[in-house]
Order: structure tokens, then sequence, then C-alpha cells
């Protein structure tokens, strides 16, 4: 098919779906019409877009942690642990690597591996191999709502699959989980292949049962100034409502400045708001705030301090949701009671600021002016480029370096723009590459920049950026020189 943003007809569908389904055996148990009907069955309390309606209603914050093992009845008790014990909201499965790269036969070496060791060889929950039942299996053993969490670039096979389980959320999108994650996916493969998840999604509307879709907010993680993942957030949203998304969550990942994160947030919501009434969607936007997703520190006690913060600023800025971490992040993948320690540290401090959000400051105001800004330079070079069309102009934006990941491994994206901190730990370009702004930005962006290097005694310069990637899991936001 050739790439534009325009809502694919069901004969389109259909077409690529047969190809689709044919890809692994269990495929040909996903069928629309019973999926359809089970899904109505489901409580609504089980529904992923009812629950976060919910919370958004009442200014909650929900608290939702990553979790996924090899084997069904493993990753029910894992679940039903996270649920029970540490008090999840909501709840994941995150999808182990080879079904992210669709290598099924690996899939299942790993799946007959974890039986006869007793141990899970993959690091998730391989949803393809399992299948329907097996999907469902899990939804029904736990009280929540489940979503799929991964990084896959052609996530179709398993958007079909967890749709047709029961699972009322899949994260992810063409942009989010292909630069971050895959190293030779083209854009325009990706693009095309996640409007195939979200007319999947349109289509499950279309009959009555409410999908939510989550793009992957926070990219790489290391230092994405808010403007650079906002303007992905609003594509991907935007590409997503096209093909009939109706209930989205926009995300972004925790920088670090209380004052600039908080801003990202508020700044996210009011121009995805402008953008979906200004191409005439209706769409049901809720937020999702990534705790901190850069390294962090092994000892357990620092790490509940990183994220104790990273929830106070979720609840301070008023995200639907929380994406929660663990203690065992810097070093591997946690213990289920690791995990669950995470939740209720995070709980706790949600909790106690229910209610509470930052007030409105000249500082926070002038910085969530400064990202919209930052952000629509972005956007309307994307739409120049496409003349109108927002896919073909994301693929051209990619080509030219007016999107551009910092520490991306795709070999479709520039790496020209380089991230550094200012002197109060908000994030600013150092080096634009042909990210497009205006001189004011540009000469705001410098001038905050100079500002830390006089305070360090030191020249703007790369070595600020090296020390800012490693400074949290050192102790501190800004990276400092050693005295």
């Amino acid at each position: 098919m050739e790439l534009k943003n325009k809502k694919w007809s069901e004969a389109e569908f259909h077409k690529v779906r047969e190809e689709v389904l044919n890809q692994w055996p269990t495929g040909s148990d996903v069928n629309l019409q019973e999926a359809v009907d089970y899904l109505k069955s489901i409580p609504e309390h089980k529904n992923f877009s009812a629950k976060l309606r919910r919370a958004k209603n009442e200014g909650v914050t929900l608290a939702q942690p990553r979790a996924g093992v090899a084997l069904v009845d493993e990753h029910i008790k894992l679940l039903q642990y996270l649920q029970n014990e540490g008090g999840a909201d909501l709840l994941p499965s995150t999808i182990d690597s080879y079904t992210r790269q669709n290598r099924y036969n690996e899939c299942q070496v790993g799946i007959d591996e974890s039986i006869k060791t007793k141990r899970s060889m993959l690091n998730g929950f391989p949803a393809v191999n399992h299948g329907v039942a097996n999907c469902r299996r899990v939804l029904e053993a736990v009280d929540t709502p489940v979503q799929a969490r991964h990084g896959t670039p052609d996530s179709r096979l398993l958007a079909e699959i967890i749709h047709a389980g029961g699972w009322t959320s899949n994260e992810g999108g063409g942009i989010s989980y292909n630069i971050p994650y895959a190293k030779s996916v083209s854009v325009e493969k990706s693009i095309l292949d996640w409007q195939y998840c979200d007319r999947l999604a349109g289509l499950y509307e279309e009959m009555g049962i409410e999908i939510n879709r989550e793009p992957f907010g926070p990219l790489t993680g290391t230092l994405v100034p808010p403007s650079m993942s906002n303007a992905v957030a609003i594509i991907e949203g935007l590409l997503a409502a096209e093909q009939g998304v109706k209930n989205l969550t926009l995300g972004y990942g925790q920088c670090g400045n209380l004052v600039q994160d908080v801003a990202a947030i508020r700044g996210l919501i009011e121009l995805s708001e402008e953008y979906f009434r200004t191409y005439g969607y209706d769409v049901e936007l809720t937020t999702v705030f990534h705790q901190w997703m850069g390294g962090f520190p092994a000892d357990e006690a620092k790490a509940f301090g990183v994220i104790s913060w990273g929830a106070a600023t979720a609840a301070l800025a008023g995200a639907t949701k929380v994406i929660v971490k663990t203690p065992h992040e810097a070093v591997g993948i946690p213990t289920m009671e690791a995990n669950a320690q995470g939740i209720k540290a995070t709980k706790q401090t949600l909790n106690l600021l229910r209610g509470q959000r930052l007030q409105m400051s000249k500082e926070l105001e002038w910085e969530i002016e400064l990202i919209k800004a930052e952000t629509k330079c972005i956007l309307d070079k994307v739409l120049e480029l496409g003349k109108g069309d927002l896919a073909v102009g994301t693929v051209r934006a990619f080509e030219a370096g007016v999107l551009d990941i910092p520490f991306a491994p795709s070999i479709y994206n520039a790496g020209k723009m380089l991230p550094a901190r200012d002197n109060n730990g908000a994030i600013r370009y150092l080096e634009f590459g042909n990210v497009p702004m205006n001189k004011e930005i540009k000469d705001i962006n410098k001038k905050l920049l100079e500002e830390r290097a006089k305070f360090e005694g030191r020249e703007v310069s790369f070595q600020m950026v090296i020390d800012d990637i490693y400074a949290v899991g050192k102790g501190t936001l800004v990276g400092r020189p050693e005295k």
C-alpha cells in the first residue's frame, strides 16, 4: 500500500489482514465478530478506556507496572501478585523480545525451555505463541484491565491476538516503537503497520468495543527534549485518530526538572486538543507519565527515592496514570516482590498528593509556552514537508532530520540533535542539527546552557551530555564536573 494519512477502507484492511493472520498458526483463532461478542461480555471495570475515563473525571492518577514472563500460569501468578500485593490499578503484559521482532519460532523454543527449566527463559509474555484462549485466561484471572506493552515495529498479529483475547489497550506507534527500538526498519513500513493496528482498534470501536491506544512517550528515555517527545506523541495521536481510534493516552517520560515535567504534560494536553479540534477528531484524551527511564542507583533505598520523585511529579502534573519503576532497575529484571514494592511506594506518594496540583507560576507558564512553541515549530515543518499529509511528512521529516530522537539506534534517524541540561536540570537543545526552531527559541536554549557553563566554570560542550546521562545513577540530576 502507498503510505498516506487516510483512513483505510475495510476492503484495504481485510486484504492485508489475511496475510497478517497467516504469519503464525494462532492467527487462525482470531474471529472478529466472535471477539466482539467476547469483549461485550467483559465487565466494565476490566475495560482500559472505562477505567482511565473514571480516573480522569475523578482527578486520580493510576499506577501501572511493567511485567511479563514466558509461561501462562506463571504470568497469571505474577499479575495477581502485582494486583493483590502491589495494588496495581492497571495491569501490563510486557511482551518478550523475540515477539517484538516477529521471531515466533524462537519464542516457541523459549517457551519449551521455560517448561523444562521451570524458570522464564524469555524476558516477557509471548502472547502470539500463546494465542487468544491463553490471553483470555490471563484476563479472566485478574480483576483489572490488561494492556500489551512491548516495543514492536510490526505489531499487527500481536494486536489481533491481544484484542481478541480481551486486552483492551495496546501500547506503541509507528515512530515510538521503531526509531528507539529497531535499527533497520523504515519509518514508512512501521507507520503502515501501525495504521493497521489503529484501524483494527477503530473497527472494534465501530462494533461497540472501546479500545485504548497509547503511543510510547519516552522514546529513548535519555535526555529527550519535551518538545521532541510531544511532537512525536501528537503525530502518533493524529495518525491513530485518522484510523478511527477514539480513546488515546499520550505519554511523556520524566526528564527530572519538576516545572519542566509538569509543563510538558500540560503543554501536551493543550496542543493535542488543539490539533484534534483543528482536524475534526473526536478523541477522548488521557495522559501517562513514565517514571525516570534513565540510569538508576543500584542502592534500593536510593532507587525508592527516584521512584517516589517520579510518582510525585506525575501527581502534581495531573497525569491520568504513571508507569512504575522498581528498586531493581539498575540490576535487571525485578522479582515480583520488588515490582510490587515499586507500586506500593508509588501509590503511597500518589495517595498523599491526591488532589494536589502544581500551581501556575510565571516559571511554569513560561515553560509551557516555550515547549508549545518548540513543538509547533517541529509540527509545522512536518506538515509542510508532507504537503499537508502527516504520514508522508513524518517519513520526510526523519529523512531531513526535522524529527531527530537522541541516542536512537535506527539508521533512519539523523542523530544530529544533542540535548543537555541547563543549570536547573531542565533539558535544552545543545545542538539543534536540522530540528527547525526560530532564532528566539535557539537563543533561549543557548543562553540557558551558557548560564550552566558559567556556573560550572567550563565551556558548553558534549562533555555536559555525557555527564548528564550518568548523573541520576550517581545521585544527582545535573552532571556537574568532578572537582
